[in-house]
């Protein structure tokens, strides 16, 4: 889920306990932990609501002085829902990092690896793509991604959403410009040969 960037550190502290969006269609699901810039979350509760409900509770809950700024501030045009969401902080590192810093993988951890991403490949439009993509990342660390999908033979936007289900893996590692395999990564195509 995407916050502002002076959201991230009250986030983390476990200030910000609410927040507002328009949607479409729901977007978010009450019991499922989400990735932010500010940490690991967990949504307690996914309302439909008006403006007019929004209290001056929620808006101190969400960083906002009142409803009337919080409601100033809201996306989207009026026509779509507007959805409250109620969330805890989850103390604790993400699990992605800790699973790309595991450099010892056992014989389960290969094949469960092995497994998904073959369903990854079997799930492709364009075809098999993952060893392809982490032996690229291997070769080219801390390249643009636009670069890579060229390399590839692929659109850019496409080739990110990919490199993100490896990274879901903990096989790969987000840089400022482009990735790097993680630990785990490396230890996985170090087994595959």
């Amino acid at each position: 889920m995407l916050f502002e960037q002076r959201f991230w550190e009250p986030i983390a502290r476990g200030e910000v306990t609410v927040t507002f969006r328009r949607w479409k269609r729901r977007q978010a699901v009450a019991g499922r932990r989400y990735r932010t810039a500010g940490g690991i979350i967990e949504v307690e509760a996914v309302d439909v609501i008006t403006e007019r409900e929004i209290t001056q509770a929620d808006a101190r809950a969400g960083l906002y002085p009142s409803a009337a700024a919080l409601v100033a501030d809201l996306r989207g045009g009026p026509d779509l829902d507007l959805y409250r969401i109620r969330f805890r902080t989850v103390a604790g590192p993400d699990p992605r990092t800790v699973l790309a810093e595991a450099q010892d993988l056992t014989t389960e951890d290969l094949d469960d690896v092995e497994r998904r991403l073959t369903r990854l490949d079997k799930a492709s439009s364009h075809g098999p793509w993952t060893v392809e993509t982490l032996r690229l990342i291997e070769a080219r660390p801390a390249v643009r991604a636009g670069d890579l999908a060229d390399a590839l033979g692929r659109d850019r936007l496409p080739f990110k959403t990919d490199v993100r289900k490896l990274k879901n893996l903990g096989l790969t590692i987000s840089l400022e410009v482009g990735y790097r395999l993680s630990s785990r990564g490396e230890a996985f195509l170090r087994a595959r040969g």
